[in-house]
């Protein structure tokens, strides 16, 4: 077992000693003057993957997420989203104040979108109306419980958008999470989307990085908006490298993070004084509510068991399982949780 158990995020986790020997031998350029080989040879790999005709090494997944909407929209444009959307909620504002764009939401169950209530959603330009210019599907579902999107609710809200000139954009930072827990390829939920962003700094386990995929055109387009938001990198190979290792290496073991998060919310399903959100989580979030304030049972877990994790509202707490977290941690914080809920209770 660690010696602290950290469970607030999958983005906490440190590259493995082979992901860092990757790193150390990395061949390097100027990615601005797109010399960087490793580079190149990452955004070939993920466009590969995806089945995009290109790809673009970002930063972060939010800048990804900016930049796909700028490239996707025009200023005054209206932006479809889930309520809860990373988008919506993570990300400073960053479609009205860097992409002037209009956000308006839909609700969904369990993170899954309900093709009727986009169908409702869509408006066409008129002399009083903004066009609906973009539709973000979020997958997995991050603030719902880390639920995947079923393919064929993309299939048909592509065709649906398609029909009515509406791009798609997937925030796909988990997205090698959904195609563990459903068994689709990446590519065919990158296919029923014009651009797709993922995370290599989430579950796969890279120190910092996002890839946004997406058609020849596109990408070019995703350059310059990236390099006016400060995106332009200089020697990044070697974080590109951790990428390329991370590709090849760590997408099928995503399967054990999900084991880890179901034995975790089976093992605290009983204890007082809380309410697992899904005892049986399909990916690796597990979210519970508290009868004690969270910020306290939060605190608690931190002081008394060294166990690290989230309060995402006033009696709302999430859990992640990742790369750095193994059977004795996940046995150690359901036990702490559950003496801490009883403590509080």
């Amino acid at each position: 077992m660690h010696e602290i158990v950290d469970l607030r995020s999958d983005t906490v986790s440190r590259p493995t000693p082979a992901m860092r020997e990757a790193m150390a031998w990395a061949e390097v350029g100027d990615d601005v003057f797109d010399d960087d080989p490793t580079v190149h040879q990452l955004q070939q790999l993920a466009a590969q993957i995806t089945g995009k005709e290109a790809a673009l090494f970002m930063p972060s997944g939010t800048m990804s997420n900016t930049v796909a909407i700028c490239v996707h929209t025009q200023p005054g444009d209206e932006i479809l989203l889930d309520t809860e959307a990373h988008s919506m909620l993570y990300e400073v504002g960053a479609p009205a104040r860097i992409a002037h764009v209009l956000t308006r939401t839909f609700p969904s169950k369990e993170g899954v979108p309900c093709l009727e209530t986009i169908e409702r959603s869509l408006h066409v330009a008129s002399l009083h109306s903004p066009r609906t210019a973009l539709v973000i599907l979020e997958n997995t579902h991050n603030r719902a419980g880390g639920y995947p999107i079923p393919l064929e609710v993309h299939q048909r809200i592509y065709a649906l958008c398609q029909a009515q000139h509406v791009r798609v954009h997937i925030d796909g930072a988990r997205i090698f999470n959904a195609s563990i827990a459903t068994n689709t390829p990446v590519a065919q939920f990158a296919a029923c989307a014009d651009s797709l962003t993922f995370c290599l700094s989430k579950g796969l386990g890279c120190p910092i990085g996002s890839v946004l995929c997406g058609s020849y055109e596109f990408i070019q387009q995703a350059k310059r908006v990236r390099k006016m938001l400060g995106g332009g990198m200089r020697q990044v190979g070697f974080l590109a490298a951790a990428g390329i290792y991370a590709l090849k290496n760590h997408i099928e073991r995503l399967a054990e993070d999900h084991r880890r998060a179901r034995q975790l919310a089976q093992n605290i399903a009983d204890a007082q004084g809380i309410l697992v959100e899904n005892p049986n989580p399909p990916t690796n979030m597990v979210y519970f509510q508290t009868q004690a304030p969270a910020e306290a049972f939060v605190e608690r877990l931190q002081t008394d068991y060294r166990v690290l994790c989230h309060a995402t509202g006033p009696h709302r707490i999430r859990l992640v399982t990742h790369l750095d977290v193994d059977d004795d941690d996940v046995a150690h914080a359901a036990q702490a949780i559950c003496a801490v809920a009883k403590a509080l209770y």
